[in-house]
C-alpha cells in the first residue's frame, strides 16, 4: 500500500482561492457501497483518508472533488486492482443518480434522457460535465472533469462512463452496446476487462473520454415516459442548480469560456453570442453579479490549469495552447500569479517524480 496517498496538498503560494467543485454525498455513498462490494473495508478506508463519515449523512452534503479522488486512489491501491469497479453489474447496482435519474426516466426517449443528464449533471457533481456531440452514426456522450488540483484516477472515469451505459440499459430495458469508446489514457497491459465491460471497440490516447451511442438507440422510446412528472422533477432540479449557483450568468459564462478556450482567448462578444445574449445585456448581468468578464476568464483558466497540469500527458506548451494563451510566457506569468510558482514547479509539487504518484500532504 503506497504511503504517499493521503489528503490533497493545497495549492502553494497563492492567496487566490478557486471556486470549490463538489459531488453530492449521495453519489459518493453509492461509490462506497461499490467499494464494499469489491471487498474493501470502507470504514478503514475513510479513516485512512481522514474522512468524516458523518459528513455523508448531512442534508444536501457535498464533497470536494479532490477528496473523492483521494478515496479512489486509496481504494485502488488497497484492492491491488487496477480494474476496480469495472463491471456493468456493479455500476447498475450501486450508482445513485437521485432526482437526475428520476427525471431521465420520465423522458420521451433515450436521447432526451441524456440531454437531461447533460443539463443537470452539476446536481450530481459540478466537477463533472457531460455533453452531446452528434456524428453520422449517432452521438458521442463526452465526459469532462474540472476544478480539481489532483489527477482524476482513470478508474473513476471508467466507472462514471460505465454508470452512464448501465443507466441507458435500465432506461431502455434492453442490453444495448455503445458503438465505440475512447479514453484519454494510455492502454492498459490487458484491456480485455474494459472490452468485456463496455462491449465495444476501445481507443486509447484519445483527445477526450467519450462513448458513441447509435442513433437508433437514442431514438428508442422509454417505457417510463411521464411528461407531467418529468416537468415536476425538472422544477426540483432547477431549484437545486440555483442553490448550487449553477444558473448565474457568471457560471454560464465560465462554461462558455471553457468551451471556447482551445480556439484561442474568447472575446466577450463571442461568449455573449454563444449564450444567445447581446453583449450589452451580458455586461449588465455581470455588473449585477459584481464580476467582470476578465475575472471570469482568469478564474476559468486557473481551474483548467490545475486540471491540465495534474495530467502529465500534456506538455507545458500544450497547456498554454489549451488555455488560449498566445505564447508560453503569458502562461508562465499567469501561473506565478495563480499558484506562486511557475508551471513546471507547480506540476512537480503535484506529482512525486520518483514514484509518479500524486504528491499529497503527509
Amino acid at each position: 500500500m503506497p504511503h504517499a496517498q493521503r489528503r490533497p496538498q493545497r495549492s502553494p503560494g497563492s492567496a487566490q482561492q478557486p471556486e470549490l467543485r463538489t459531488s453530492s454525498a449521495a453519489w459518493l455513498e453509492g461509490v462506497l457501497s461499490m467499494f464494499e462490494a469489491e471487498g474493501l473495508d470502507v470504514p478503514s478506508l475513510l479513516r485512512e483518508a481522514g474522512f468524516d463519515p458523518d459528513s455523508l449523512h448531512r442534508q444536501n452534503a457535498r464533497i470536494p472533488v479532490d477528496e473523492i479522488s483521494v478515496l479512489w486512489q486509496l481504494a485502488v491501491a488497497r484492492a491491488g486492482k487496477p480494474t476496480l469497479g469495472l463491471h456493468r453489474d456493479l455500476a447498475a447496482t450501486h450508482s445513485k443518480l437521485g432526482t437526475v435519474g428520476h427525471a431521465m426516466s420520465c423522458s420521451a426517449d433515450l436521447g432526451a434522457a441524456l440531454e437531461r443528464l447533460t443539463r443537470y449533471m452539476a446536481v450530481i457533481s459540478d466537477a463533472t460535465a457531460f455533453s452531446m456531440q452528434p456524428e453520422a452514426r449517432g452521438c458521442w456522450l463526452v465526459m469532462e472533469h474540472t476544478g480539481g488540483s489532483l489527477p482524476i484516477p482513470r478508474q473513476r472515469v471508467e466507472y462514471a462512463l460505465l454508470t452512464g451505459l448501465a443507466q441507458c440499459q435500465w432506461l431502455t430495458r434492453r442490453a444495448m452496446q455503445p458503438l465505440a469508446l475512447e479514453f484519454v489514457y494510455a492502454p492498459p497491459a490487458d484491456d480485455r476487462p474494459h472490452r468485456e465491460a463496455f462491449g465495444c471497440p476501445i481507443r486509447y490516447n484519445a483527445p477526450a473520454n467519450r462513448m458513441l451511442l447509435a442513433a437508433s438507440d437514442l431514438a428508442m422510446p422509454l417505457p417510463t415516459y411521464h411528461p407531467t412528472l418529468g416537468q415536476m422533477q425538472e422544477h426540483l432540479l432547477d431549484d437545486q442548480l440555483t442553490l448550487l449557483g449553477q444558473t448565474t450568468t457568471s457560471s454560464l459564462v465560465c462554461a462558455e469560456i471553457a468551451r471556447r478556450l482551445q480556439q484561442g482567448e474568447p472575446r466577450r462578444q463571442d461568449v455573449a453570442a454563444g449564450l444567445g445574449l447581446a453583449e450589452r445585456t451580458l455586461q449588465r448581468r455581470l455588473q449585477e453579479e459584481s464580476v467582470s468578464f476578465q475575472s471570469l476568464l482568469d478564474r476559468t483558466r486557473r481551474e483548467l490549469a490545475q486540471q491540465y497540469l495534474a495530467e502529465d500527458r500534456h506538455t507545458l506548451t500544450d497547456v498554454a495552447d489549451m488555455l488560449g494563451f498566445v505564447d508560453s510566457s503569458n502562461f508562465f506569468r499567469a501561473c506565478k500569479r495563480w499558484f506562486g510558482l511557475p508551471p513546471a514547479q507547480y506540476r512537480a509539487r503535484i506529482w512525486d517524480t520518483d514514484t509518479h504518484t500524486p504528491a499529497l500532504a503527509h
